[in-house]
């Protein structure tokens, strides 16, 4: 279930609360449904975004920014999800005769297949054996049987990138991180950020170093 709160203008702090407080309301009302908060403003500044991200560290939140565009002559609404901490659950259940391979993920979201083709190709110095697994959800990058890195699709071309990592080694990975200004979430022995083929790329070196940490954390377990 999403809980939607729609603010005209910028967003400042009593938006973000009432967003929570429909949130929790509902989480209240129906305890056995999954839910998401969900906050929609014409402009969400810098501020604001980071007390957001903070936020849903504990709170399962997305923001969308709205913007008005005119194109031949008319006015349209634009919808951009900026922050989406949304992850679709695979837990096994479900039961289907769908094959998911490559050709699936070229139609379900080729630009995370990208990403995970570049993320394969700057570790492989770190990750030989590494080979991408194609499931429902995500996308994988396997190293003997273990998932170390998984994309999730999203959309405008990114992708929910999330990995393993012991807690003694998070805060170093979460230091790389920092160092190039990439956003992250911590959760518990796990990070997770937004990532494309074009981030990947551009801190190659910094990807390497987390793969090498991640394969620290599953030689330790």
């Amino acid at each position: 279930m999403y809980e939607v709160e729609i603010m005209l203008g910028e967003t400042d702090e009593t938006h973000i609360i009432r967003t929570i407080e429909y949130w929790d309301n509902e989480k209240r009302r129906w305890p056995q449904r999954q839910h998401f908060a969900v906050l929609v403003a014409e402009h969400i500044n810098r501020r604001f975004f980071n007390v957001i991200h903070l936020l849903s560290h504990s709170i399962p939140i997305i923001a969308v920014q709205a913007s008005l565009i005119r194109a031949n002559d008319r006015q349209a609404l634009f919808f951009s999800t900026i922050l989406d901490t949304y992850e679709e659950v695979d837990d096994g259940t479900s039961i289907d005769n769908a094959t998911y391979n490559r050709d699936y993920w070229v139609k379900r979201g080729s630009w995370t297949l990208d990403a995970a083709d570049t993320l394969q190709r700057v570790t492989v110095g770190t990750l030989p054996t590494s080979k991408l697994s194609y499931l429902k959800y995500y996308v994988a990058l396997e190293v003997d049987g273990s998932n170390y890195f998984w994309l999730h699709r999203r959309m405008h071309g990114k992708s929910l990138l999330a990995f393993r990592i012991s807690s003694s080694l998070q805060d170093e990975a979460a230091s790389l991180l920092d160092s190039k200004n990439i956003s992250y979430t911590k959760k518990t022995k796990r990070i997770q950020l937004i990532a494309d083929k074009q981030l990947i790329e551009e801190n190659a070196e910094t990807f390497r170093s987390i793969s090498g940490l991640i394969k620290r954390t599953w030689q330790r377990d």
